[in-house]
C-alpha cells in the first residue's frame, strides 16, 4: 500500500512525513479493503493560529473516502482527518454486510 504526501506551499521535513506515514500504516492494519492513499499537507494564508491543513484521500475497491482538517500543527490535523476516516470506513463496511 502506497502513502502519497505532497505539501503546498512549504517543504515538509522527514519527520512530519513518517508521523504521516506511520498513522496511516497504522491504520491501514485495520482495514484490509484500502488500496492506496494520497495526503496533501497545504498551509491557509489566513493569519489564525489554525492555518495547517491536512486533506487525505483513501482509495478503496470501488470507492473513494476523503477527510480535511484544519488546526495548529500537521501532526492534530491529519490525527483528526484519520479519525474522521475512520467513522467513514465503518459505514462503508456496515453498507456491504447489509
Amino acid at each position: 500500500m502506497n502513502v502519497n504526501i505532497k505539501s503546498v506551499r512549504f517543504k515538509a521535513d522527514q519527520k512530519l512525513e513518517d508521523f504521516i506515514e506511520k498513522k496511516l500504516q497504522k491504520f491501514f492494519g485495520f482495514h484490509e479493503q484500502i488500496l492506496d492513499s494520497d495526503v496533501v499537507l497545504k498551509l491557509d494564508n489566513s493569519e489564525t493560529r489554525k492555518n495547517k491543513i491536512a486533506e487525505i484521500r483513501l482509495i478503496l475497491k470501488g470507492e473513494e473516502l476523503f477527510a480535511k482538517k484544519q488546526s495548529k500543527s500537521f501532526e492534530e490535523a491529519a490525527d483528526q482527518a484519520i479519525d474522521a476516516l475512520k467513522k467513514q470506513i465503518e459505514k462503508y463496511k456496515e453498507r456491504f454486510k447489509k
